[in-house]
């Protein structure tokens, strides 16, 4: 149930293709018959000044941004985000569940394009401090599949997909790496199941890690 004054944070994280969007919609349905009030929200993103900077990064050429200027967009969308968002929905004791957090930003830019992970997390601590997710569901599959399923999405936004295979594999094994450095914090989803076998392990790890259940 509701955990005193406080909500609780969850973040849904992984690479291309592995169906986010989707799993986030269906758990903050989930978690509404559980916990009241939730906040489905999602990075780039969630708050009207982090939505302008998400367009500066979803499209246009993938050489667009060098790796830093590409991190920093990302906290400077975060910082507003948080401050406007996340912050005030937990205060108020509701729910907060993100599609991409910080994590994103470790595993893309650190991994994937080489920027210094010990500069990004100390820009994890001017912008965020010491907030972290209560739970972390990183969803993982293979990335020929998780290309391809995202290859059968509408156009637009795909800045990132369109990256190199290269790219893609360093950023997926920067999220495993996350997981392997935090298993209290994280829980590794196999993507590559169906939807609704993704769904129900995602529900047992919510169940498990943050003591839920649902009252339908």
């Amino acid at each position: 149930m509701k955990d005193g004054h406080r909500g609780r944070f969850i973040t849904l994280e992984g690479g291309e293709g592995g169906g986010k969007s989707t799993q986030a919609r269906r758990l903050a349905d989930w978690l509404q018959t559980a916990v009241g009030e939730v906040v489905l929200t999602r990075e780039p993103g969630g708050s009207a000044g982090a939505e302008q900077i998400r367009g500066l990064l979803v499209d246009g050429d993938v050489r667009r941004w060098d790796p830093l200027s590409e991190a920093l967009l990302h906290f400077a969308a975060r910082r507003d985000h948080l401050v406007t968002t996340i912050l005030p929905a937990l205060a108020r004791g509701a729910w907060v569940l993100s599609d991409r957090f910080a994590d994103s930003t470790m595993a893309y830019q650190g991994y994937g394009h080489g920027v210094d992970r010990a500069a990004l997390a100390e820009l994890y601590r001017i912008c965020v401090g010491a907030l972290k997710p209560d739970l972390t569901l990183i969803l993982d599959l293979p990335v020929e599949q998780g290309l391809a399923r995202a290859a059968g999405r509408a156009a637009g936004e795909d800045r990132y997909e369109r990256m190199d295979r290269d790219f893609h594999e360093r950023l997926r094994q920067g999220f495993l790496e996350i997981a392997r450095s935090e298993p209290e914090r994280c829980v590794v989803i196999d993507a590559a199941q169906d939807e609704d076998a993704v769904h129900a392990g995602i529900v047992a790890a919510v169940g498990e890690r943050l003591v839920v259940s649902s009252a339908s």
